[in-house]
C-alpha cells in the first residue's frame, strides 16, 4: 500500500486529512500519466508525489525536458536543455530554443468558447477561440503598422476584460513586451510603473464599474500621457460608453478605429529566444518605487503549463476562473490557461456587489471547474456567514485555489463545510518575483488542515535557519529558499544593467541560493505552512514569530473582522502591537481585549500575545488586496512611507499616526 493509499483510508476513518483523491481520480490525472512517462525515461518507479518531486529536483535537466514534451510546448526546443546548472544565477534553460508565448496560447482555432466575461452589472459576453484569434490578428497588424516591434513596450491601464488579454497576445506575438496595471491606480502609481519602461503604445478604458459606481479613467490617462517618455499612441477600449469623448487626449483613438483597416488573417508569430522579455511585472512598491521584474517567453510558458496541467490537473474542456485584476500576477497565470486549451472565466468589479453570491452565481452558471481567489476573499465569505455550497450547484467544481496571503486552518474547515466537501483545495504561494508558485497543490496527495500540499515540481524548496542550514520537518520555521535554478526566474530587472538590484533582491542572504522573503515551516506531511513575510516577522525577546500565526487566532474572535500586527521598537526590544478592525457597533472593551489575548496565548504562545491592542476603522492594503505590515510599521515609527500610490486605500495610514497608546 502506498503512502497515498494509506492517507485515503485514514480520510474514510475520519482521523486524517480533510480530503484525499480516490484512486480513479489519481489514475486519470495528468500528473499520473506524466509519472508513467517519467518512469520510462528515468528507469525507476514513482509511487507518490514526493517521489516524483524528488526526481524532478535531482534531475533538473531531464525533468524540464519532459515537461516541454508532455505539456506540448510549441516551438523549437534546441539541443541543450540546461547550461551551467550549478550556478543559480548563471543557469540558462533551453539556450538554443525559439518560442513565442502568444503562439502557444492561440493554438486553438475553433468555435468552442474561449472566454466568458461578466461585468459587475451582470452583463455577459462570450468569445470563441476563433474570435480571440481573429481580433488578436487585427490588433497585431495595427500594432505593427504603428511601429511596434521586438523589444518595444506595450502597456495597459485596463480591467480584466477579453480585450486586455487579446491586446497582450497581439503585442507578444510580435516580440513586444507587455505590462499592465488595473484601472484603480492613480496617476502617480501609473507613472511610477510605466514611466520606468517607456511604452510605445498604451491601451486604456474610458471608465469601469466598481461597487455600483462608474469610475472615469480618461482624466487620469490625460494626466499620465505627457509623463510617459516615448508614448506614441493611446488606444481607448470603450467599456462603459460606446463612444467616449477623446478630445482631452493626445494622439488617441478607439480600438475600433485602431483596427478598422486590418482584416483577420493567419498570424505571424515571432519566435524569440527562451529568455526574451515577455512581461514586465512590478513589486508592490510600498518601500519605494516599484521594481520592474522582467519575465521571459519560455520560462513563463513552461512553468504555467506545468502548474496548470500537472499541479492543478486542468486542460481542454475545463473552465478556469480567478478573481484577479490586471495588476496582479494571478492575471498572467490565469491567461496562460489558454495554452492548455481551457476556457477562461473573466470577472471585473466588486466580488460583493450586489451581494456575496456574485462570483458563485457566475461559477454555477458556467460550470466552473477551477475557482481561484485570494485568502482574504475566503475570510470575508466566512465572516459574512455565507455558505455558497448550500444554494449553488457546484458539481462541476474540482479545484479551489487560494493565494495572496496564508489561508488559515479555520478557512480550510469553512471551505469543506460551506462550499464543497469533495473538492481539491490548493493553497498556493509564490509571487510576482517568479510569476508562479514555489509551493502549491497536486492531484495525488491529501489536503491537510492549514497546510499547503507541497513544493512545486522542479522547485527545490527548503526552509533555512539563520546559518543557512535546512530545518527538518516539524522543527520550526525559517526562510523560504530555492536551492536550484528554475526556468521562471526573472530574466532581469528593468534598468538594472549590471544586475546588482536583481542579485540584491534574492541572492545576498545565502550563497548561490534564492531567498524569497517568506517565513515558512515544513510539516510532517511533506507540506508547508507560510507564516508571513520574513521582513514582517516579529522579534519580541529575540525570537522570530510569523504574523499569520497571530491572525489565525484573532480571526476566530467573532467581533473582529480583520487585524494587522507589527513590531514596535520599545525599551531596547520589540513589542507586538495588534490593530483590529471590529464589526459595526462593537467597541474594544477590556473584556474583548483580554479575550483576544487569551485566544492568542492558548492558540499560539505567550510570545505571540500583543503588548498593545488598538482598534482601527481600516487596514492599509496593496492594490492586490494584501495587508501591508511594513507601511504600518513605518508609520508608527514616524517614518515616511515611500510610495503610498501602491496602496488601494492610502488614507488608512492616517489612522496609525501619533497614537497615544503607543507612547507608553
Amino acid at each position: 500500500m502506498t503512502k497515498t493509499d494509506r492517507d485515503a483510508v485514514t480520510t474514510k476513518n475520519g482521523n486524517g486529512p480533510l480530503w484525499s483523491p480516490d484512486r480513479v481520480r489519481r489514475d486519470r490525472s495528468r500528473l499520473h500519466h506524466f509519472m508513467e512517462r517519467a518512469e520510462v525515461r528515468a528507469g525507476q518507479e514513482f509511487t507518490d508525489y514526493d517521489s516524483i518531486w524528488r526526481w524532478s529536483v535531482e534531475n533538473t535537466e531531464s525533468f524540464w525536458d519532459l515537461v516541454w514534451d508532455a505539456c506540448g510546448v510549441i516551438g523549437d526546443k534546441g539541443a541543450t536543455i540546461l547550461r551551467d546548472a550549478q550556478s543559480i544565477t548563471g543557469a540558462e534553460f533551453f539556450p538554443d530554443a525559439r518560442v513565442n508565448y502568444a503562439e502557444n496560447l492561440l493554438r486553438r482555432r475553433d468555435d468552442a468558447v474561449a472566454m466568458i466575461f461578466r461585468n459587475e452589472k451582470g452583463e455577459e459576453r462570450q468569445l470563441s477561440f476563433n474570435d480571440v484569434y481573429d481580433l488578436s490578428s487585427q490588433i497585431a497588424q495595427a500594432l505593427h503598422h504603428a511601429g511596434v516591434g521586438e523589444g518595444d513596450r506595450v502597456a495597459a491601464f485596463m480591467p480584466n476584460t477579453p480585450e486586455t488579454i487579446i491586446a497582450m497576445l497581439a503585442a507578444t506575438s510580435l516580440g513586444a513586451i507587455w505590462s499592465s496595471a488595473s484601472p484603480d491606480f492613480g496617476v502617480q502609481g501609473l507613472v511610477d510603473r510605466f514611466g520606468q519602461i517607456e511604452p510605445k503604445v498604451l491601451f486604456a478604458v474610458d471608465a469601469y464599474y466598481y461597487n455600483g459606481k462608474v469610475v472615469d479613467c480618461l482624466q487620469r490617462v490625460a494626466e499620465v500621457q505627457p509623463r510617459l517618455p516615448g508614448l506614441q499612441r493611446t488606444v481607448i477600449v470603450p467599456f462603459v460608453n460606446a463612444n467616449p469623448d477623446l478630445s482631452g487626449l493626445h494622439n488617441a483613438m478607439t480600438l475600433g478605429d485602431f483596427v478598422a483597416h486590418c482584416v483577420p488573417r493567419d498570424m505571424y508569430f515571432n519566435r524569440v529566444a527562451f529568455n526574451h522579455p515577455l512581461f514586465i511585472m512590478f513589486s508592490s512598491g510600498t518601500t519605494g518605487i516599484p521594481k520592474c521584474i522582467v519575465h521571459g517567453h519560455g520560462g513563463t510558458l513552461i512553468q504555467h503549463l506545468k502548474e496548470h496541467q500537472l499541479q492543478c490537473d486542468i486542460g481542454e474542456g475545463d473552465r478556469v476562473f480567478y478573481f484577479t485584476t490586471c495588476g496582479w500576477m494571478m492575471w498572467n497565470w490565469l491567461v496562460s490557461a489558454l495554452a492548455s486549451g481551457c476556457t477562461l472565466m473573466l470577472f471585473d468589479g466588486s466580488p460583493f456587489y450586489p451581494n456575496g453570491k456574485t462570483l458563485w452565481n457566475f461559477a454555477e452558471k458556467h460550470s466552473c471547474t477551477l475557482f481561484g481567489t485570494a485568502a482574504k476573499y475566503i475570510d470575508a465569505l466566512k465572516a459574512a456567514g455565507l455558505r455558497p455550497g448550500d444554494d449553488h450547484d457546484l458539481s462541476a467544481l474540482r479545484v479551489i485555489t487560494s493565494t495572496g496571503s496564508p489561508l488559515v486552518h479555520e478557512s480550510f474547515d469553512y471551505i469543506y463545510d460551506a462550499i464543497k466537501k469533495d473538492v481539491h483545495l490548493a493553497s498556493i504561494s509564490g509571487g510576482t518575483d517568479i510569476i508562479s508558485c514555489f509551493v502549491l497543490g497536486n492531484p495525488l496527495s491529501p489536503v491537510w488542515r492549514g497546510e499547503i500540499q507541497g513544493p512545486g515540481l522542479g522547485m527545490a524548496v527548503d526552509a533555512f535557519d539563520e546559518d543557512g542550514k535546512p530545518i527538518p520537518a516539524g522543527a520550526g520555521s525559517g526562510e523560504l529558499v530555492c536551492t536550484k535554478p528554475f526556468p521562471s526566474m526573472p530574466v532581469m530587472f528593468w534598468n538594472d544593467p549590471d544586475g546588482a538590484k536583481y542579485r540584491a533582491a534574492y541572492f545576498e542572504r545565502f550563497d548561490n541560493v534564492w531567498c524569497h522573503g517568506d517565513w515558512i515551516e515544513r510539516t510532517n506531511h511533506d507540506g508547508f505552512i507560510i507564516h508571513g513575510r520574513s521582513d514582517a516577522t516579529l522579534n519580541p525577546g529575540g525570537v522570530r514569530i510569523g504574523t499569520a500565526e497571530i491572525y489565525r487566532q484573532v480571526e476566530q474572535i467573532p467581533e473582529v473582522i480583520e487585524s494587522i500586527a507589527v513590531g514596535q521598537d520599545w525599551d531596547n526590544d520589540v513589542r507586538v502591537v495588534l490593530f483590529v478592525r471590529l464589526r459595526d457597533g462593537v467597541e474594544l472593551s477590556g473584556e474583548l481585549s483580554d479575550r483576544i489575548k487569551s485566544q492568542i496565548r492558548a492558540g499560539a504562545s505567550p510570545r505571540h500575545v500583543p503588548a498593545r491592542i488598538i482598534a482601527v476603522t481600516d487596514i492599509p492594503r496593496t492594490k492586490s488586496g494584501k495587508i501591508t505590515e511594513l507601511a504600518v510599521r513605518d508609520i508608527i515609527h514616524g517614518r515616511k512611507v515611500k510610495n503610498v500610490e501602491a496602496l488601494a486605500n492610502p488614507e488608512a495610514l492616517d489612522l496609525y499616526k501619533d497614537l497615544p497608546e503607543l507612547q507608553a
